[in-house]
């Protein structure tokens, strides 16, 4: 049966923020907010977004070195490299499998948004 992680975080719509189920742990989307807020430019979304991906890692037992796969909604392409060089102050040793996509608009108009999946 799966669990959920992070039921405490207040999210922007009707979902679970983490499902763990059979030794997975399912992160929904994260954005680069702080207290509520959107952080401002793209580096600090990315930052913002991979600390909020990482903490519900870690209440869930889990971390970012066990991260199998990302997919990363970005708002615009032209953001990848800038995107990319936070993204690796996090995934320095382990690099998972990653997926990143362009998109025509994300929820509060953020910048970026990330899932992942990742092992117990």
């Amino acid at each position: 049966m799966p669990s959920a992680v992070g039921q405490t975080t207040k999210t922007l719509a009707p979902y679970t923020p983490a499902v763990k189920s059979h030794g997975l742990i399912y992160v929904s989307g994260q954005l680069g907010m702080k207290d509520g807020k959107l952080l401002d430019g793209v580096e600090a979304q990315t930052r913002g977004a991979l600390e909020n991906l990482k903490a519900l890692l870690e209440s869930a037992g889990s971390s970012l070195a066990k991260t199998v796969k990302c997919t990363v909604y970005i708002k615009n392409m032209d953001d990848f490299d800038a995107i990319n060089k936070v993204y690796a102050t996090f995934f320095q040793d382990w690099k998972p499998a990653r997926v990143c996509v362009e998109v025509a608009r994300l929820p509060i108009d953020a910048l970026i948004e990330i899932d992942a999946i990742a092992e117990e």
